[in-house]
């Protein structure tokens, strides 16, 4: 009953008065999100899609804590805790921790990771290294057409017919998606132009192409670190399995590289060591 009350008031504007956590903390969307769908959590339980697609409909930054959602939907701590654990081991979500380079201070952020996108341990753990890679805008085309169509009222003599601009638009979008601005496509447009200008669109296409600045520098990877969805320790991405460590999944711990436990490593020493005081037959008189 509370699964069917709680998808009536999944809307946009409830989801917009859910508490915010902290500035840097709360939830964080992962790159490479496919479009939104009425089939996004269908693969899992009621109770547990209900929550992933209100979840998913919060903004970055919205308090998604055990004891916030408790407060705001229609289920106790347990079973919020239970259905997030359930979420996770579907591929949607992570917890750990990131320190962001080049932010000058030492601390290391708490955390909490969604994806839409259903997504499997490897795909979790390129994450962490950072070889996803984040999404970045394209440039409308309209900014690129408003740009050349402009142009012949920044220099007259480069105006442009309505096809040319529409020939010359990807040129100028490259320009964009490299960081360039407005005024940097109209410096190389403009500047320093021969007199005459018998062909317009000749003169910016060689310019756009010849002056065309060069791919910035990716910017370097945030140093992250993975924790167990159970226990909370720091754990070795690879070494997750849908986000619980070894340990909460049962499973032994690691024999030691020497194939012997630390107790018989002491016993063995042991031995040697009373070996070694007893006394040399073959130096006796």
């Amino acid at each position: 009953m509370a699964d069917s009350q709680l998808s009536a008031t999944l809307l946009p504007s409830h989801a917009t008065l859910h508490p915010t956590a902290k500035p840097g903390y709360g939830k964080r969307t992962a790159p490479g999100q496919h479009p939104r769908t009425a089939h996004d959590f269908t693969h899992l339980r009621p109770r547990e899609a209900a929550i992933a697609a209100y979840i998913d409909r919060l903004a970055d930054g919205a308090d998604i804590s055990v004891k916030t959602l408790a407060k705001v939907l229609p289920y106790g701590q347990c079973a919020l805790r239970t259905a997030l654990n359930r979420i996770q081991a579907a591929g949607h979500l992570r917890r750990g921790r990131e320190h962001l380079a080049g932010s000058g201070s030492a601390r290391w952020i708490t955390r909490t990771w969604w994806s839409r996108t259903a997504r499997d341990d490897a795909w979790w753990a390129a994450f962490r290294r950072g070889d996803v890679p984040e999404d970045r805008p394209r440039p409308t085309r309209s900014r690129a057409m408003i740009l050349l169509v402009a142009l012949g009222r920044e220099a007259p003599v480069m105006s442009l017919s309505a096809v040319e601009c529409a020939q010359l638009a990807p040129l100028v979008e490259e320009w964009f998606a490299r960081g360039a601005a407005e005024r940097d496509v109209l410096r190389a447009l403009t500047t320093g132009l021969p007199t005459p200008v018998h062909h317009p669109a000749a003169l910016a296409r060689r310019r756009l192409t010849d002056k065309l600045p060069p791919e910035p520098a990716p910017p370097p990877p945030p140093l992250r670190i993975l924790e167990c969805g159970k226990c909370g320790a720091p754990a070795r991405a690879e070494a997750l399995r849908d986000g619980d460590c070894g340990t909460c999944r049962g499973e032994p711990a690691p024999v030691p590289p020497s194939g012997l436990t630390p107790a018989q490593v002491r016993a063995r020493m042991s031995e040697v060591r009373a070996a070694a005081d007893q006394p040399n037959e073959g130096n006796r008189t």
